[in-house]
């Protein structure tokens, strides 16, 4: 099976297993390097109904991590410490999002949060996908990176493949592996993971070649920005982030209850619009592209909420106590 077959069926098979938890796919996994994990999975935490409130989308992390507070508001200028150019766009993006207030005094705008960043996800399991383990790639450096960083609480491999103990021993002790076949949505857990220390410094594979090695040392709190990167990331995108292809032959298909995945009759099976479909196709037959809401689905299977109410207006009458 292909990888992104297979992707697309596990996570809608972990969606319906913990439908809880929020689910995202092809996320960036790194501090300073290029590494991206195949699927995140995200526990919510004690404020997660705080974050549902604020936005649908990503908040952007120059605002969440700004000198705006929920008090007296300040002119955002003095906020951030970034280039003024990076600050107003993630200013704007974060009033747009409803993270912001804005008010206009002299000629200036000031801002101030509408609410505190709440802390509102738990943990953070990330998971590689590899069907095939007879063709396993650069899999061992990605997990070994994965372990040495520990972005993560806890890392997986999930294959299609029998598991042996030759497979076993070329993976990471601390890495769990899940046995999935995704014509059945059978999932066997052939190894647990071993929890990884994400609030600790870490080691970071930058480049890996035939004589030399470069790694980075990645701070406790780098660690700590970018776990948040990457949970606000996920709450955005989610792992529905396909396009659906403007073909007859192609409809919402459905997978472990999850409807509204790009399924086409003429290859039999799920398919990534954007790389494999179109006029070059053989089984192509003009027509337009579902209609299928892939937000609407997300939002019925999973805590995510399209429709985010918002603080600002509990918080307009601030002013007052200045």
């Amino acid at each position: 099976m292909r990888e992104f077959d297979f992707e697309l069926a596990l996570c809608a098979h972990l969606e319906a297993e913990r439908p809880d938890w929020l689910h995202a796919r092809q996320l960036g996994a790194s501090v300073e390097g290029r590494r991206i994990i195949d699927i995140a999975c995200i526990e919510p935490g004690p404020e997660f109904e705080t974050r549902t409130r604020l936005s649908p989308d990503r908040l952007p992390l120059l605002a969440v991590e700004s000198d705006v507070g929920t008090g007296r508001a300040c002119y955002w200028k003095d906020a951030f410490d970034c280039h003024p150019d990076s600050a107003r766009a993630a200013m704007q993006r974060a009033v747009e999002a409803g993270f912001f207030e804005r008010e206009r005094r002299g000629g200036r705008t000031y801002v101030r949060q509408t609410t505190r960043y709440p802390d509102w996800f738990g943990r953070i399991v990330g998971v590689e996908n590899k069907p095939d383990l007879g063709r396993p790639g650069d899999l061992q450096t990605q997990l070994r990176t994965d372990v040495a960083l520990g972005l993560f609480d806890e890392v997986v491999l999930a294959t299609e493949s029998y598991v042996t103990g030759a497979h076993l021993n070329r993976i990471p002790d601390a890495v769990g592996v899940w046995r999935f076949d995704p014509d059945d949505g059978e999932r066997e857990v052939v190894r647990e993971p071993t929890p990884l220390a994400p609030d600790d410094a870490g080691v970071e594979v930058l480049e890996r070649g035939a004589a030399r090695t470069d790694v980075a040392i990645a701070t406790a709190a780098q660690k700590v920005r970018a776990r948040r990167r990457l949970a606000e990331r996920a709450y955005g995108k989610g792992w529905r982030t396909y396009a659906f292809p403007s073909c007859e032959r192609a409809s919402a298909g459905e997978c472990a209850g999850a409807e509204g995945l790009p399924y086409c009759a003429w290859k039999d099976r799920f398919v990534d619009a954007a790389s494999e479909c179109g006029d070059d196709c053989p089984g192509h037959d003009p027509a337009a592209p579902s209609t299928f809401d892939v937000e609407v689905e997300r939002a019925r299977r999973t805590p995510w909420e399209p429709e985010a109410s918002g603080f600002a207006r509990e918080q307009s009458g601030l002013d007052r106590f200045r």
